[in-house]
């Protein structure tokens, strides 16, 4: 699909991969609404970004994604793309995992896309067409310790994903999973940790990472391409081979 003055939603707008995928985007001709809990960052973001609505919403509370998706329709008249991009990272053992903190995770990386689906699917089977991009990560394609929870709701709303692919073919609407490798964003510095695991440095990352402008070149090209999966490298393909095929031979 071709973003030029196409209506799209971005969630976690204000910074990271969604912050550059909202600048790529507009260049592109496309129109934001650009969406996050920081209001200042946004209104901010929204004045440089031609075209842009900033409409603040917490991504883990049903009625703000509700009143977002309306506020948006209301705007522009239609929704072309949504690209689910707000998450947050959790760094502990399942043994000592906060069930508070694992509910968090999981409506923040899964059941808010999930909402913002059913809100976005009605309004783009009225068009005719449609893209959602979902941002997973590569740990969903990993066993790493430590990231059980952040890599199971990753994994999980890739399967949300490729299962909602399959449902939309017949009203022409597509959907993608992106998954990134190490991003150079303040991702870790946000990830919740474990008191602990406070003492572990959080910021600069001895392993090479991508910018964020390089997955929001890849959340661009699954968009123009239509693809189910997008990998922010090559080698990860075979990762996800074997996953599937582990499945298959279950």
């Amino acid at each position: 699909m071709d973003v030029n003055n196409k209506i799209v939603v971005v969630t976690g707008a204000s910074s990271g991969i969604g912050l550059a995928t909202t600048k790529l985007l507009t260049k592109r001709g496309a129109k934001l609404a650009l969406v996050s809990r920081s209001k200042e960052k946004l209104e901010a973001l929204s004045k440089e970004l031609p075209e842009s609505i900033a409409i603040p919403a917490d991504m883990t509370k049903p009625n703000e994604i509700k009143r977002m998706m309306e506020q948006t329709r209301d705007h522009f008249g239609r929704i072309d793309i949504l690209v689910n991009n707000a998450g947050q990272g959790y760094y502990a053992t399942l043994e000592k995992t906060d069930l508070d903190i694992f509910h968090h995770i999981f409506d923040l990386n899964l059941t808010g896309p999930l909402i913002a689906m059913q809100q976005v699917i009605p309004i783009m089977r009225k068009n005719g067409f449609g893209a959602i991009i979902n941002i997973s990560s590569g740990t969903a394609l990993m066993r790493l310790p430590n990231l059980g929870v952040y890599s199971s709701s990753k994994r999980a709303l890739a399967g949300l994903s490729l299962t909602a692919r399959e449902e939309l073919k017949k009203d022409n609407i597509v959907v993608g999973v992106v998954y990134p490798y190490i991003t150079l964003t303040n991702f870790g510095k946000n990830t919740i940790r474990e008191p602990q695991e406070e003492s572990r440095p959080t910021d600069g990352n001895p392993i090479p990472g991508d910018t964020a402008e390089y997955i929001a070149q890849k959340i661009l090209e699954g968009i123009e391409n239509g693809d189910a999966e997008i990998f922010a490298h090559d080698w990860m393909k075979k990762m996800a081979e074997g996953g599937h095929k582990a499945h298959h031979n279950a």
